[in-house]
């Protein structure tokens, strides 16, 4: 068990609240059915609910109120992936009446000892997820709890009234952490507009106005290159692409043995898995030093007196590009898009000039997003250290 302050009381959650499971799906027989919107696993996120999809179960009238969620439940979630195990928020009613599933527990404080803020904050905490993980059944990457071990999570109980002043202190900490998501997903739905009017010509600067369109393929514009390391670099310098992160270090555990037949990467040139690229997984080189990839992959690198690397970069993210891709490839088992497949892909091509101040535009409001995201996730860490040691005591709030 974590110290905490000698004032402070430690109850198993059974003690100060009642635990409520959910409606199970699947029932036949009902009594006297009603057909209710209920919540789902997908529902409950960590520190919010998705509310974007509601889906209805039949249950007996007879057993409404038993499943009914009521303002100020604690909703945390059974598991599933590790992620999810015990994640949790506070339901305010949103949807009324609204039931709840098996999988999402419903806490009810006994508010005059624990505040249900207090209680959503303990289980989000460092403390909380130790103790859900340490008492879970796991598999590989899923966790799940029951209701017993849930009844048994050991709550700390400082006064109720410092419970409130921890709850407001990082409440100011939600506050900032919305504010940053609402100018993040702003900046993201700027710069998609941007991109569908730049991209697509519907939107054009003055000074090309005048200028016409070509329509050409990609192949026509780009080269495939299959230069071999043959020695070139080492392991140091073997990469891997992904959708989230680009092209970054393959890890040690999946490289091969032979590095001769790695294809060379340059700076501003493109690489991709044949196997993968129908999910994203391309990118762009920016690195300073030459890398290079699996033998299996697909470089290749733009004509630059005709393809702007940077528009094309800007260009893979758009409609267009991922509606050529879905539709592209060969393969019975499982698709594999060659160079001479994405080659075909049409393109309208403005002038190079042209291309650069679209890539120009589009990349500032990469940059910008960067900057949002850095700082909406430094926020978020703060609040994780400052909840670790206002929800133990380590750091107390005068009340």
């Amino acid at each position: 068990m974590i110290a905490h302050p000698k004032t402070w009381r430690v109850k198993s959650l059974e003690e100060v609240a009642e635990v409520q499971t959910g409606l199970a799906k699947g029932k036949t027989d009902l009594n006297d059915p009603v057909t209710m919107p209920y919540l789902r696993v997908a529902n409950v996120q960590d520190g919010f609910l998705d509310l974007s999809e509601i889906k209805h179960i039949q249950v007996a009238r007879g057993e409404l109120d038993r499943y009914r969620l009521r303002r100020n439940d604690v909703l945390l979630t059974e598991g599933g992936d590790l992620d999810k195990l015990g994640r949790g928020f506070i339901w305010h009613g949103q949807i009324e009446p609204c039931l709840h599933q098996n999988h999402v527990f419903v806490v009810r404080t006994r508010s005059e000892v624990l505040r249900p803020q207090f209680l959503a904050l303990l289980t989000a905490s460092a403390y909380g997820r130790r103790y859900f993980l340490g008492c879970s059944k796991r598999t590989t990457n899923l966790a799940s709890v029951n209701s017993t071990q849930l009844k048994q999570f050991p709550v700390l109980l400082p006064s109720v009234g410092e419970q409130d002043a921890v709850a407001s202190l990082l409440g100011v900490w939600d506050t900032g952490i919305g504010s940053l998501n609402a100018r993040l997903e702003a900046a993201q739905s700027r710069k998609l507009g941007l991109m569908q009017h730049l991209l697509t010509g519907k939107m054009r600067f003055e000074a090309f106005a005048r200028e016409r369109w070509r329509e050409v393929r990609l192949g026509d514009v780009a080269t495939e290159s299959n230069l071999r390391n043959n020695g070139r670099l080492d392991r140091t310098r073997l990469m891997a692409v992904t959708k989230a992160e680009g092209i970054i270090p393959m890890r040690e555990r999946v490289q091969g043995k032979s590095l001769d037949r790695c294809k060379v990467v340059k700076t501003g040139w493109f690489a991709y898995n044949p196997m993968r690229i129908n999910i994203g997984s391309i990118a762009q080189w920016r690195g300073k030093h030459d890398v290079m990839v699996s033998g299996d992959y697909v470089v290749f690198r733009c004509n630059e007196d005709r393809l702007d690397p940077c528009w094309l970069e800007q260009f893979r993210r758009a409609h267009h590009w991922e509606s050529f891709v879905r539709s592209s490839g060969n393969g019975s088992v499982r698709v594999r898009i060659w160079f001479s497949d994405l080659g075909r892909l049409r393109v309208n091509l403005p002038s190079v000039r042209e291309q650069q101040r679209i890539a120009a535009v589009l990349n500032c409001c990469d940059r910008e997003i960067e900057l949002l995201q850095k700082q909406l996730e430094a926020l978020k860490e703060q609040k994780r250290g400052l909840m670790q040691k206002l929800l133990t005591g380590v750091v107390r709030v005068k009340v």
